[in-house]
């Protein structure tokens, strides 16, 4: 098996990885918030703020990295405030001792107000013309949305990981099938183009000059949709409205397909069930004990079950629609 932990990731090896690519490093090392991979802030002589990112090994190949930094490349040419590796000597991915990272400027901001309807209309522009850019051609090596993915292989994960116990298995695995089987079903993409991915609040921070996003690390190919759902919350009359606000400004930039309303709960779906799977794959590494210690316990598998009957329940509702009824 593949080794995907940083075990022998240590502080001196970082600093020499980050002299090494041409980086002065004159203060410590922070480490940020990050559970995938190892970030940490820093700086330099000039009390410049770097950020670098140590990828997780054997996550990503070199290929899919590279497309990710250039996607942020290439949206940083067209003046969005995508926070772009930095590039020196013409690379912007870097390897030491096994490792392979890079390195960003530090920019911080507030944390994107999911209620608020003005941020909301500003990123529908920002979305709409993250797509505008990302519509003119496709990832190559990133891997597509997938309910094989995120919902046959997850599946496959939490159930060889053994972590649900003996007295709840039947209850949880039984309602697992029943809310994958809809969500197969309903998943019919009719148009994919490059993503964000992961777009939800933490990975948007916001500056009295407005917003940017700091993270392209699950970058992918899929519906536009998937850029836009995270953004909603509330009961679903909060929702129609934060979806107008939202597409109101991303229409201004790109066309948006309102049949693609009817994958919402499907990729809820995904998401759900693969943070059960990540949980359980990733659980080996010693910071997820640490950081999540109510997984892999009888209560956090009871609450699955019951937010799993939710989202049956809500898998078999009419989706969200602009038109007259919702």
């Amino acid at each position: 098996m593949a080794d995907f932990s940083f075990s022998s990731l240590r502080p001196e090896t970082i600093i020499d990885g980050l002299e090494a690519a041409g980086f002065s490093v004159a203060s410590g090392l922070l480490a940020l918030n990050s559970y995938e991979n190892r970030v940490y802030q820093f700086h330099d002589d000039d009390m410049v703020k770097y950020v670098t990112k140590f990828y997780r090994p054997n996550r990503w190949s070199l290929a899919q990295i590279q497309e990710e930094h250039d996607f942020a490349l290439e949206l940083e040419a067209q003046e969005l405030p995508m926070v772009a590796p930095l590039v020196k000597d013409g690379q912007s991915i870097f390897t030491h001792q096994g490792f392979t990272f890079a390195v960003f400027p530090c920019r911080g901001g507030r944390i994107f107000e999911v209620d608020n309807l003005d941020q909301l209309e500003w990123m529908g522009r920002f979305v709409g013309r993250i797509h505008a850019v990302a519509s003119t051609k496709p990832f190559v090596c990133r891997p597509e949305i997938s309910t094989e993915e995120s919902l046959i292989q997850a599946r496959e994960i939490i159930a060889n990981g053994n972590m649900v116990s003996s007295g709840l298995h039947l209850p949880f695995f039984t309602v697992l099938d029943q809310v994958i089987d809809i969500a197969i079903s309903q998943y019919k993409p009719t148009k994919k183009i490059r993503l964000h991915g992961d777009c939800h609040a933490g990975n948007i921070l916001w500056t009295d000059a407005g917003p940017h996003f700091v993270d392209l690390d699950d970058c992918r190919t899929g519906p536009a949709i998937q850029d836009l759902w995270m953004m909603l919350s509330g009961d679903r009359q909060n929702r129609l409205l934060q979806l107008d606000t939202l597409l109101m400004g991303y229409e201004e930039f790109f066309s948006f397909e309102h049949n693609e309303l009817t994958l919402i709960e499907s990729l809820r779906s995904m998401r759900l069930i693969n943070y059960m799977a990540w949980l359980t794959k990733r659980w080996q590494d010693p910071a997820f004990p640490r950081n999540f210690p109510w997984f892999n316990t009888e209560k956090y598998w009871e609450q699955q079950i019951l937010m799993l009957k939710e989202q049956h329940a809500i898998l078999q509702e009419p989706s969200l629609s602009l038109n007259l009824g919702n």
